[in-house]
């Protein structure tokens, strides 16, 4: 959507008495420092890590002691929700609160507009796409805990600047931005061994990687970078987000020594788990670092996955889908189920509960954890779910959770009810999650009514976007475009 300068002037001239309106209390909460009650806030989102990739959610093959200490020691959700199937739309969901009806990104590419830039496909060909991005008047979850006084980082991988250079983290309410970014390509190039990387808006080199050696690893420069924010901030109530690429393919790890004695496995499939095993390496000494600065019981952790598990997992090999239906670019439960664990020790009790939730829910609750003013929350799609983090049971199946790609595939989910389909021309399927998890038995044909219904309610949580338009204004995604030549 293009903003004429007069609206432009008119969203900063509000922006700046909003915030001029926050900053006496702004000043006052930064004089606090972090409690067990207004804790230091961790968010670890894992990239394309399936349901069923955890042993503490079933895995049988792959070793992940650190998560599966997590989730013993605190609260586990059996039927929390991503955002959307694939990264950027997921992303957008979670920062801004809202669901991929309502979202600006709505898709990895845009339909319509955008800023056109290039892609290396899986093929390895070089082609021409569009993709939209986080636009200043757009409020984020670093926007929100920042009225709070709170010092905010974004760690690695951030997916919502499309391809434009300002649309960083640190230009969209983070305080602090060390990762990649779309805009620049190759600022995580080669992927998992990166010779440049940002900090902040410098792009700064990692010389252990030059000439493409494999030195130093990203889920290592990352949780390194995550620990040098938590001990610049021990003394400051702080909110790290920390988007890890693992276990996203390409499956680039020159380490697999944690399952070399499996001669039956193939290459791809080592190295998938080791991407998982490292990573859960790494949030050890996360909370090693916790634990020496005295900040554990100050610190609520959360830990997700951004959507299910790739095409190219092995999914039968590790059971990476725990058995779901679907997986990562699709509406059915493999793609968008995903694992949620929340720990605080002395406050989060031990307990694993089947509350529905989802992304546009963290907006609303982790502004309640940090007692952000909610004169800058807008139109968000969640609620506040923080009573549950706590041992307190509050409904969150009466309502309607809703996704979509949009004009390919929509989903909705009511109480023990999903109405799904992942084609456009495809009828709508219906569903009884509860009796049947894994979408086996399509009870569309004996419930028309209740189809109808979850119908016209889907219609109406879709709202209009130029970078999305209704099927019939265009006949394809500009992702379908032409290769780039050289």
């Amino acid at each position: 959507m293009i903003l004429s300068n007069r609206f432009r002037n008119l969203l900063l001239t509000a922006s700046a008495l909003m915030s001029q309106s926050v900053d006496a209390k702004t000043a006052d909460k930064q004089k606090q420092n972090a409690t067990p009650e207004r804790p230091n806030i961790i968010f670890i989102l894992a990239d394309d890590m399936g349901y069923g990739d955890l042993a503490c959610y079933g895995n049988e093959y792959i070793q992940t002691p650190n998560i599966d200490r997590l989730a013993r020691t605190g609260t586990s959700f059996t039927q929390a929700y991503a955002g959307s199937g694939i990264s950027s739309p997921s992303r957008c969901s979670l920062m801004t609160g809202k669901n991929s009806g309502s979202t600006r990104i709505r898709d990895n590419f845009c339909y319509a507009g955008g800023i056109e830039g290039l892609k290396i496909n899986p093929r390895g060909d070089t082609i021409i796409v569009h993709r939209a991005n986080l636009l200043p008047e757009d409020t984020t979850i670093a926007t929100v805990i920042g009225t709070a006084g709170y010092r905010t980082c974004l760690v690695n991988k951030w997916h919502l600047d499309g391809y434009d250079p300002g649309s960083s983290p640190n230009h969209r309410g983070f305080d602090e931005f060390y990762g990649w970014t779309i805009a620049t390509v190759h600022s995580n190039s080669p992927y998992y061994y990166p010779y440049y990387r940002f900090h902040g808006d410098s792009l700064i080199n990692i010389r252990e990687n030059e000439h493409d050696a494999h030195v130093r690893h990203n889920t290592e420069i990352s949780t390194d970078d995550a620990i040098a924010f938590i001990h610049r901030n021990k003394d400051n109530p702080f909110f790290l987000f920390l988007g890890y690429d693992a276990p996203h393919e390409p499956y680039n790890i020159d380490d697999t020594s944690w399952y070399d004695e499996h001669g039956e496995w193939s290459v791809n499939t080592k190295r998938y788990a080791a991407l998982v095993t490292h990573m859960d390496y790494n949030i050890g000494r996360l909370l090693g670092t916790l634990d020496n600065l005295g900040l554990r019981e100050n610190t609520l952790i959360i830990f997700a996955s951004d959507n299910g598990a790739a095409v190219m997992a092995p999914l039968k090999d590790l059971n990476c889908g725990a058995g779901l239906k679907g997986r990562k670019g699709q509406l059915y439960e493999g793609g968008i189920r995903v694992p949620l664990i929340v720990n605080q020790p002395g406050r989060v009790p031990t307990r694993q509960i089947n509350n529905l939730v989802y992304f546009p829910d963290f907006m609303p609750t982790l502004a309640a954890l940090t007692g952000s003013s909610d004169a800058v929350i807008h139109d968000t799609d969640g609620i506040d779910i923080s009573p549950l983090f706590f041992g307190e049971n509050i409904d969150t199946g009466s309502r309607y959770l809703y996704w979509e790609f949009p004009g390919k595939q929509r989903a909705l989910r009511y109480g023990k009810w999903k109405c799904v389909t992942v084609k456009s021309d495809a009828p709508l399927e219906l569903y009884n999650i509860t009796e049947d998890p894994c979408e086996q038995h399509n009870l569309a044909s004996e419930n028309p009514k209740l189809v109808k219904q979850f119908d016209e309610v889907m219609r109406k949580m879709h709202k209009p976007s130029a970078n999305y338009p209704l099927p019939g204004e265009f006949d394809k995604p500009a992702k379908s475009g032409k290769k780039h030549k050289k």
